[in-house]
Parts: C-alpha cells; structure tokens; sequence
C-alpha cells in the first residue's frame, strides 16, 4: 500500500519539477499536510518506480533534500547535449582547488596555495562567487586566515548526501614522510620550514590524480537538475 495518495504523489512531482534546491522532506509535509515519515516513504515508493520503468529521470536524496536528476545510464548522451551546446566547466585548476578543499577542509587560501604550488586566491573567490565554496571560520594562528570549506550547492552538484560520501583518497595519499613535512610546514607557517617545491609538486600531484580518477566535474549551468552526476 502507498504511503500517501495518488494525489499527493502528482503534488510532490510538480513540487520538485518547480524547485530549484533539494526539497527537504519536512517541507514537503508541511505543504501536503502529510505526516513526514509518510512522505519520506512516498518519495522512497516514487523512487523505486522510476527505477522500475527505467524512465529517464531518477528521484535522488542529495544535500537534505530530494530532486529530480536525468538518469545515469544516459550519461553520454547529456553529455553529448551539453559540449554540443558549449555549457562552461570548471577549468583544470578550479577542479584542483575544489578537490583539495573537499578532502582538506577548513583550508586556507594559502594552505591551498602551498599544496598546488601557485597562488589560487582568484580560483577561491570565483569558486566562492559560484557557490561550490564558503567561508566556514578563521584559523587560530597569527593572521586569523579564512578557512573555507565546500557548500551544499557542491554535494547536490556531485549528488552527495554528505562530505563523507567522497571517494576515499587511500590510493593518493601522500606516504607518512611527506604528510608528516607538510604538517610541520603548515603549523609553523614558514616557507622555508621544508623544501616546499618539492613537497607541494608531490601532493599536487596526487590530489590531481585522485580528481581525475573520481571524476570531478561541475557543470556551471543555473539549471542543475538537467544533470545526473555519476557518483
């Protein structure tokens, strides 16, 4: 037996074509005057049906809330329509300041310079401007730096229900020499406290591979959910 009405399903369905953020479940009960268990239950039903039909959109839980996403196993042909009609990605080094943030934060700008090996304030102020990142506090030594972190524009971009959902880095993290260097590096804020090049060339190195292998790339489109990101 459905956990609400018919009704209320095609209610939920024009909600979430309208909505432009994942719709909390809460909020959908306040407005159909439903019970959330019973709503958070409807929405598993409408879920499962998608799947079932194998329609070419899919009902997913990402960032709080619930949204409409095109289906995975048309990937390449979205794909396809986007570089067709030239929609902007993030640039190479968006991506790598991104990664880094994602499994480095809070993180400063300079911290995240010192990882890539060149200055990325500009990157860190257009990746602020498009929402993927915010500033999440001030770090406690001298300068009182910025730390910033990733959004919840960014886990509904990649389709995560949380940080903790990213591939794990196991196979890129640096070996405990080079972790145990950089750390020194960064609590004694001194450039010259290890051979920073060198360090820094290796870690870029491995954060880069790691964005490759999971595949990190963020359509800049206003219109998000005409994307399925493949997590």
């Amino acid at each position: 037996m459905w956990a609400v009405t018919p009704e209320a399903f095609r209610h939920i369905e024009a909600i979430l074509m309208v909505a432009e953020m994942p719709v909390p479940v809460n909020i959908l009960a306040q407005v159909l005057e439903e019970s959330v268990n019973d709503v958070r239950v409807g929405l598993q039903e409408l879920a499962r049906s998608y799947r079932t039909q194998k329609r070419g959109f899919c009902l997913r839980e990402v960032a709080g809330g619930w949204r409409f996403y095109s289906d995975p196993g048309s990937a390449a042909y979205v794909e396809r329509f986007v570089v067709t009609n030239e929609n902007p990605r993030l640039s190479k080094a968006a991506v790598e300041v991104l990664s880094i943030v994602a499994y480095c934060q809070p993180v400063s700008r300079g911290q995240i310079g010192e990882i890539r090996g060149v200055n990325s304030d500009g990157v860190v102020r257009s990746l602020v401007l498009r929402g993927l990142l915010e500033p999440v506090g001030a770090d406690e030594g001298p300068g009182r730096a910025r730390l910033y972190g990733t959004s919840f524009l960014f886990l509904e971009r990649l389709g995560l229900r949380s940080i903790a959902d990213l591939p794990p880095l196991a196979d890129y993290t640096p070996d405990s020499g080079t972790a145990a260097a950089y750390d020194s590096a960064l609590s004694s804020a001194r450039t010259d406290a290890i051979d920073t090049p060198e360090i820094a060339e290796r870690i870029r190195r491995k954060i880069a591979e790691a964005a490759a292998d999971a595949q990190v790339e963020v359509p800049a489109s206003s219109d998000p959910k005409r994307i399925s990101p493949e997590v």
